[in-house]
Protein backbone atom coordinates (compact mmCIF):
# COMPACT_ATOMS: atom_id res chain seq x y z
CA UNK A 1 0.00 0.00 0.00
CA UNK A 2 0.99 3.33 -1.25
CA UNK A 3 2.24 5.87 1.86
CA UNK A 4 2.30 9.74 2.31
CA UNK A 5 3.88 11.73 4.78
CA UNK A 6 4.23 15.48 5.21
CA UNK A 7 6.95 17.94 6.72
CA UNK A 8 8.72 21.00 6.56
CA UNK A 9 12.06 22.11 5.86
CA UNK A 10 12.76 25.00 8.19
CA UNK A 11 15.44 27.54 7.15
CA UNK A 12 17.56 30.23 8.65
CA UNK A 13 19.82 32.38 7.66
CA UNK A 14 22.92 32.40 9.72
CA UNK A 15 26.41 34.27 9.17
CA UNK A 16 24.86 34.80 5.88
CA UNK A 17 24.51 31.27 4.74
CA UNK A 18 22.11 29.54 4.50
CA UNK A 19 21.15 26.32 6.97
CA UNK A 20 18.59 23.75 7.37
CA UNK A 21 17.70 22.21 10.38
CA UNK A 22 16.90 17.78 9.84
CA UNK A 23 16.70 15.75 12.41
CA UNK A 24 18.07 12.09 13.43
CA UNK A 25 15.97 9.52 14.01
CA UNK A 26 15.99 7.94 17.64
CA UNK A 27 15.51 4.30 18.62
CA UNK A 28 18.60 1.57 18.49
CA UNK A 29 18.65 0.94 14.46
CA UNK A 30 20.05 4.23 14.15
CA UNK A 31 22.15 5.01 17.05
CA UNK A 32 25.01 4.31 15.29
CA UNK A 33 24.34 6.14 11.85
CA UNK A 34 24.97 9.03 10.74
CA UNK A 35 25.12 9.89 6.90
CA UNK A 36 22.14 9.52 4.64
CA UNK A 37 20.16 9.03 7.99
CA UNK A 38 18.68 12.37 8.63
CA UNK A 39 15.54 13.86 7.81
CA UNK A 40 12.90 16.61 7.19
CA UNK A 41 10.48 16.45 10.52
CA UNK A 42 7.81 14.54 8.98
CA UNK A 43 5.23 11.91 9.40
CA UNK A 44 2.44 9.92 7.66
CA UNK A 45 -0.40 11.38 6.92
CA UNK A 46 -4.15 9.40 6.24
CA UNK A 47 -5.92 10.16 2.80
CA UNK A 48 -8.16 13.23 2.92
CA UNK A 49 -6.07 14.53 5.68
CA UNK A 50 -4.74 18.10 4.60
CA UNK A 51 -0.82 17.44 3.87
CA UNK A 52 -0.06 20.97 5.29
CA UNK A 53 -2.02 20.49 8.26
CA UNK A 54 -0.30 17.09 8.52
CA UNK A 55 3.74 18.61 8.30
CA UNK A 56 2.51 21.35 10.88
CA UNK A 57 1.21 17.82 13.13
CA UNK A 58 4.26 16.13 12.25
CA UNK A 59 7.00 18.87 13.53
CA UNK A 60 5.18 19.80 16.72
CA UNK A 61 5.68 15.56 17.24
CA UNK A 62 9.37 15.29 16.38
CA UNK A 63 10.60 18.72 17.62
CA UNK A 64 8.55 19.81 20.63
CA UNK A 65 7.63 23.07 19.04
CA UNK A 66 4.83 24.63 17.63
CA UNK A 67 5.19 26.69 14.11
CA UNK A 68 3.72 29.72 13.17
CA UNK A 69 0.88 29.66 10.20
CA UNK A 70 2.74 32.23 7.66
CA UNK A 71 5.37 32.13 4.74
CA UNK A 72 5.33 28.62 3.99
CA UNK A 73 7.25 27.44 0.54
CA UNK A 74 5.76 24.77 -1.16
CA UNK A 75 8.32 22.18 -2.46
CA UNK A 76 7.87 19.31 -5.20
CA UNK A 77 7.01 15.88 -3.85
CA UNK A 78 10.10 13.43 -3.66
CA UNK A 79 9.43 9.41 -3.46
CA UNK A 80 11.55 7.67 -1.13
CA UNK A 81 13.35 4.26 -1.91
CA UNK A 82 10.29 2.93 0.21
CA UNK A 83 7.70 4.27 -2.51
CA UNK A 84 6.37 6.79 -0.28
CA UNK A 85 5.71 10.36 -1.56
CA UNK A 86 6.96 12.94 0.84
CA UNK A 87 5.21 16.60 1.03
CA UNK A 88 7.19 19.14 2.03
CA UNK A 89 7.60 22.83 2.52
CA UNK A 90 10.16 25.15 3.69
CA UNK A 91 9.56 27.78 6.05
CA UNK A 92 12.26 30.27 7.34
CA UNK A 93 12.58 29.92 11.49
CA UNK A 94 15.08 29.47 13.86
CA UNK A 95 14.97 27.12 17.20
CA UNK A 96 17.07 26.15 19.18
CA UNK A 97 18.26 22.79 19.15
CA UNK A 98 18.74 21.89 22.94
CA UNK A 99 15.03 21.88 23.23
CA UNK A 100 14.18 19.81 20.54
CA UNK A 101 11.71 16.98 22.31
CA UNK A 102 9.90 14.39 20.29
CA UNK A 103 7.39 11.85 20.91
CA UNK A 104 7.97 8.34 21.79
CA UNK A 105 7.72 5.05 20.24
CA UNK A 106 7.68 1.27 21.86
CA UNK A 107 9.63 -1.37 20.10
CA UNK A 108 10.79 -4.90 21.72
CA UNK A 109 14.49 -4.55 22.37
CA UNK A 110 16.94 -6.00 22.15
CA UNK A 111 14.98 -8.43 19.73
CA UNK A 112 13.59 -11.55 20.60
CA UNK A 113 14.16 -10.59 24.40
CA UNK A 114 10.36 -10.15 25.37
CA UNK A 115 11.58 -6.69 26.59
CA UNK A 116 9.31 -3.76 25.60
CA UNK A 117 11.76 -0.46 25.58
CA UNK A 118 10.68 3.34 24.65
CA UNK A 119 12.53 5.03 22.59
CA UNK A 120 12.43 9.18 21.17
CA UNK A 121 11.51 9.34 17.36
CA UNK A 122 13.67 12.02 17.17
CA UNK A 123 17.02 11.81 18.97
CA UNK A 124 18.76 14.84 17.88
CA UNK A 125 18.13 18.00 15.31
CA UNK A 126 21.09 19.93 13.89
CA UNK A 127 21.30 23.16 11.81
CA UNK A 128 23.37 22.53 8.51
CA UNK A 129 24.84 23.91 5.56
CA UNK A 130 23.11 23.58 2.30
CA UNK A 131 26.17 21.15 1.55
CA UNK A 132 26.80 19.48 4.43
CA UNK A 133 23.04 18.87 5.03
CA UNK A 134 22.84 17.41 1.49
CA UNK A 135 25.83 14.54 2.64
CA UNK A 136 23.62 14.21 6.35
CA UNK A 137 20.22 14.17 4.81
CA UNK A 138 18.12 10.62 3.05
CA UNK A 139 19.24 10.77 -0.32
CA UNK A 140 15.74 10.97 -1.81
CA UNK A 141 15.21 14.19 0.10
CA UNK A 142 18.39 16.39 -1.47
CA UNK A 143 15.86 17.17 -4.08
CA UNK A 144 14.45 19.44 -0.89
CA UNK A 145 17.13 21.27 -0.30
CA UNK A 146 18.08 22.06 -4.22
CA UNK A 147 14.43 23.24 -4.93
CA UNK A 148 14.54 25.50 -1.53
CA UNK A 149 17.98 27.01 -3.03
CA UNK A 150 16.45 27.83 -6.61
CA UNK A 151 13.34 28.84 -4.87
CA UNK A 152 15.51 31.86 -3.19
CA UNK A 153 18.36 32.08 -5.75
CA UNK A 154 21.18 31.05 -3.83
Amino acid sequence: MHKNSAGILLFRFHNNSLEVLLIHPGGPYFAKKDIGVWSIPKGEFLEGENPLDAAKREFKEEIGVEIEDTGFIELSPIEQKNNKTVFAWALQGDIDTSIIKSNTFEIEWPPKSGIRRSFPEVDKGEWFDAAAAKIKINERQVALIDELLKKLNL
